[in-house]
């Protein structure tokens, strides 16, 4: 019986790290978990009670409420791979709406979320034959993953694949708040106390900022069946 791996794809927003998760699991058969929609499905949840707005930002009452916070993923089958839902809610859609990308980063900045959000996501790779993806995977979650990958891209490359994104879904947005934005989580992300944005020492750098997404995909595909193949050897 063929021994599966655990995959941990780490990298900066807007890279495609969650689009090449999916295929990956899908490809392998494999678990599939979003942690970045864990961490903007609790923003969202704070957004909700006014504890993170423009202009507030309520650390103790966010911490305070965190108990209140129940995360689950629930396979659509249309869809192909896992959607979130917050306290039995589906908020997919909600979550990527760029005022939660916007908060997000503040929000994954505190000890006590990603305290509570780490453990959920270590308990979901446990039995590995899982592809995760966000910040510290590969560093914090799962550094003995067998798999490391890290993405990343130019900042104006990333900034146009996120403004497409949010105007081929009907967004009304303009592409310098989505650059700012991009810059904006890039420097929060790389520069927090707990657990920030970097490559661990043994992880695969994949600079995708010339690749399209089937280019990419076989790429790193490639990566994944050679590191099987020799856990399996």
């Amino acid at each position: 019986m063929e021994k599966k791996i655990t995959i941990a794809i780490d990298g900066f927003s807007s890279t495609g790290k969650s689009t090449v998760a999916k295929g990956l699991a899908k490809k392998l058969g494999y678990v599939y978990v979003d942690t970045g929609a864990m961490y903007r499905a609790v923003t969202l949840y704070m957004m909700r009670k006014l504890f993170v707005t423009e202009t507030n930002f309520n650390k103790e009452s966010i911490i305070r409420h965190l108990p209140f916070v129940s995360l689950r993923f629930k396979y659509n089958e249309e869809k192909g791979f896992a959607e979130i839902y917050l306290n039995n809610e589906n908020v997919e859609k909600e979550i990527r709406y760029l005022e939660v990308s916007q908060q997000v980063s503040k929000v994954s900045t505190i000890s006590e979320v990603r305290k509570m959000l780490v453990k959920q996501q270590q308990e979901m790779g446990k039995e590995k034959g899982v592809v995760m993806d966000g910040r510290d995977i590969g560093t914090v979650v799962f550094p003995n993953a067998e798999l490391k990958l890290f993405m990343t891209a130019s900042t104006e490359k990333r900034a146009q694949r996120r403004y497409d994104e949010l105007v081929e879904r009907g967004d009304e947005v303009e592409f310098e708040d989505v650059l700012k934005n991009v810059k904006d989580r890039d420097y929060m992300d790389s520069t927090r106390d707990d657990s920030p944005l970097i490559k661990a020492d043994d992880a695969i750098e994949i600079d995708n900022s010339d690749m399209n997404l089937e280019e990419q995909f076989d790429k790193i595909l490639k990566i994944v069946n050679d590191k099987i193949e020799a856990v399996n050897s």
